[in-house]
């Protein structure tokens, strides 16, 4: 008996041991799988780009709350002197917060001290030196599954990540070299695969996919196309014989378009993959499809089969798109109570100007409604799920005025949904602009491989729909009413984070860092940063203490440029790009900033401009402005050309147009230019550097008189 007993004891010992251990293991090596992702009530970490697979950047740590949200200071920030635009939300896993930079760069760091732990180089100047490239600098983000980071590279490498280490496991090329394509958004890993699409609807005629990758082996799992190619080749699946019957004419010359380039949502719960889909290529229905058509999937939530890529349904928000309306938004799950009735539902508020809830389960739609103004359709008909379309909106006799403009109602720039409050807090655009196909040959117009056309012209409203041009709206989804609005002064404002301490985080252009009463919309906390602000913050809670962490660095498309995002004054590499941190027990004092810069063009007295040149190279601008900005005026991402001393002179000049001296920077080589080519770009920018000096004198003149009010006022 008693020896039975101490059998008994000595095998308790030995599992308590056993458990003990393995208990301990599991706690240190962390297993993030689709289950730890989702999971909405823990508190340490940032598991994804959206927080959880919901992807509502809700965060249930309550110690930053409306009562002390005064007192946030910084706690430690790590400086970025390399970098340029900053538009990534960092992930936070184990006390390790991990980001993508300027050139895909991807760095740990210690999440309680802002110690660097590895950095990732992925070489991607060096991969482009000798491509044609087309698209930004910049990234929106990583994903994180088991022990591996993965990150996708501008130039459309898809690159798995030892995360302890930082060292490359394995790369797969996601689509070909030859391509006018390029990724700027963040992959997105679920159930043992990770997915990814791309952009570049507007450099070429592009057929947009999606790919699924094994995450251990990188393996294609399978892939899905938006939409449909030549009949004639035959189609990859019944959803892309489906889809072909809604286009017409010969629609794969001109690709079709829908790049899925952002918004991927895994739920977890129902085993479903929805992507959001981008708009046509052209833009103009009238070329890619002449005899009209809902031209599926663009525009569109897409459901998958997360296994096998398999159509399941989809819902589609701009049937027939004619006006840059994608829908590659948030796409944020949620669980609703709507006239008595619960409901799995989607929350998505894209380009086009109207808030949708819809049924995740089925697809169906449950509601919409305009959250800004709608000049293109007056409203989403419940019975049917299209949108009533405005006569004229498709601008076929006669120009048209539309609102929201192309920039869209509300960009990639993060939507967030509070459980706590019921509200979804978007950070939203009000512009306008008037569309003409007027001068365009509809039936012969062809768009070419990196060069690129959106078959439309774009000109000046007739009107603003408002006095102000962003808002940061918090939005009701059961009512589809505003709860409430705050006006802002400046385009281009961040991404939005809430929390169980009621709160709303986002930072904006203008540079400032603003914490808003959830309920309420008052703001209780602000702090300068003395740079823009494009990227969205995150929240942990490590060792009792609960940080906030932000990427500062003025950066996305709007950012590359155009008197607008020029006179804010954020001048490239004027300003050190910083991920910054803040927590209640903060004491470090943040080193300040330069004030707003405005270089000064260059107008040499010696320099005797050629008028016919000039406006050879304004021609030849059309493939820089992108990145140095509309009317020469860059917005920070890259240099501002009329203020180079490199232009001055032919030698320097061809380096980097020819050579390629600066690709690890980021510049693309052109060496097709010729000299003289090369020379007319150089009149073109002196002769409007010539021009546009007194915009540079009125830009000082206002930056000077605002000092001295300030100084007056203190």
């Amino acid at each position: 008996m008693n020896y039975t007993i101490k059998i008994i004891q000595i095998s308790l010992i030995i599992f308590s041991f056993v458990f003990f251990f393995s208990c301990k293991r599991n706690e240190e090596e962390k297993i993030i799988n689709d289950v730890a992702i989702a999971d909405e009530t823990q508190s340490s970490d940032w598991l994804a780009y959206g927080r959880t697979h919901n992807e509502r950047r809700f965060a249930p740590i309550e110690d930053i709350s409306v009562d002390n949200v005064a007192n946030l200071k910084v706690d430690w920030f790590l400086d970025l002197p390399n970098d340029v635009g900053l538009v990534s939300t960092p992930l936070v896993v184990d006390g390790v917060l991990y980001f993508t930079g300027t050139m895909n760069i991807i760095r740990a760091v210690n999440a309680v001290s802002g110690e660097l732990i590895w950095e990732f180089d992925p070489e991607v100047g060096k991969v482009l030196k000798n491509k044609r490239q087309v698209g930004w600098i910049h990234n929106r983000g990583i994903t994180f599954y088991k022990d591996k980071i993965f990150a996708a590279t501008w130039d459309g490498r898809l690159i798995s990540l030892n995360a302890q280490s930082g060292e490359k496991i394995w790369e797969v090329e996601t689509f070909s070299p030859e391509r006018a394509l390029y990724i700027t958004g963040a992959p997105k890993a679920f159930n043992g695969k990770v997915l990814i699409g791309n952009g570049g609807t507007e450099n070429g005629p592009t057929r947009g996919w999606v790919t699924a990758y094994d995450t251990e082996t990188g393996e294609e799992a399978w892939k899905f196309y938006v939409v449909p190619g030549n009949p004639a080749d035959g189609f990859e699946n019944k959803a892309m014989e489906m889809a072909a019957k809604t286009w017409t004419g010969e629609w794969w010359k001109h690709g079709g378009g829908g790049n899925a380039w952002h918004g991927f949502t895994y739920d977890e719960e129902l085993d479903v993959l929805y992507i959001g889909t981008g708009n046509g290529s052209p833009w103009n229905r009238e070329i890619r499809s002449p005899g009209g058509g809902d031209n599926l999937f663009l525009c569109s939530i897409v459901a998958l089969n997360p296994n096998t890529g398999e159509y399941l349904w989809h819902y589609q928000t701009t049937p027939g798109e004619s006006w840059d309306f994608n829908s590659n938004m948030d796409i944020i799950l949620a669980d609703l109570k709507i006239n008595g009735k619960n409901i799995k539902a989607i929350l998505h508020a894209p380009k086009n100007g109207f808030f949708y809830v819809i049924n995740r389960e089925t697809g169906k739609l449950v509601s919409a409604e305009p959250f800004v103004e709608t000049s293109w359709a007056s409203h989403i008909d419940l019975t049917t799920g299209k949108p009533v379309e405005i006569e004229g909106a498709r601008y076929i006799d006669k120009p048209y005025t539309i609102t929201p403009g192309p920039w869209g109602a509300h960009s990639w720039q993060s939507m967030s949904y509070s459980p706590q409050t019921g509200l979804a807090y978007i950070p939203t655009l009000h512009s306008a602009v008037k569309f003409s196909q007027n001068g365009i040959d509809t039936k012969s117009w062809q768009s070419i491989e990196f060069i690129g056309g959106i078959g439309v012209n774009m000109m000046a409203p007739d009107s603003s729909p408002r006095q102000y041009p962003a808002s940061l709206q918090a939005w009701n989804p059961v009512t589809q009413k505003l709860a409430w609005t705050v006006k802002q002064d400046n385009f281009w404002n961040a991404g939005t984070l809430t929390t169980a301490g009621n709160l709303v985080f986002q930072g904006r252009a203008d540079g400032k860092f603003i914490a808003y009463n959830a309920t309420s919309g008052e703001t209780l906390w602000t702090f300068d940063m003395g740079l823009g602000i494009s990227a969205p913050p995150i929240t942990y809670k490590i060792n009792g203490r609960q940080y906030v962490s932000i990427l500062v660095g003025w950066g996305g498309g709007y950012a590359r440029g155009g008197l607008g995002a020029h006179q804010l004054g954020w001048s490239y590499k004027k300003h050190t790009r910083r991920l910054v941190t803040f927590s209640l027990e903060g004491t470090v004092e943040l080193p300040k900033q330069s004030p707003p810069f405005f270089p000064k063009p260059i107008v040499p007295e010696d320099f005797i401009i050629d008028e016919e040149l000039a406006a050879q190279g304004g021609i030849l601008y059309g493939a820089c402005f992108n990145c140095h900005g509309g009317g020469l005026f860059s917005g920070g991402m890259a240099p501002d050309l009329r203020s180079s001393a490199v232009v001055l002179n032919l030698q320097s000049f061809k380096a980097v147009l020819n050579d390629g001296a600066f690709t690890e920077r980021g510049m693309p080589k052109f060496a097709e230019l010729s000299d003289l080519q090369i020379e007319a770009l150089m009149h073109f920018i002196r002769k409007t550097a010539l021009e546009t000096m007194p915009v540079y004198e009125k830009l000082i003149s206002n930056m000077n008189a605002n000092y001295d009010a300030a100084k007056t006022s203190h």
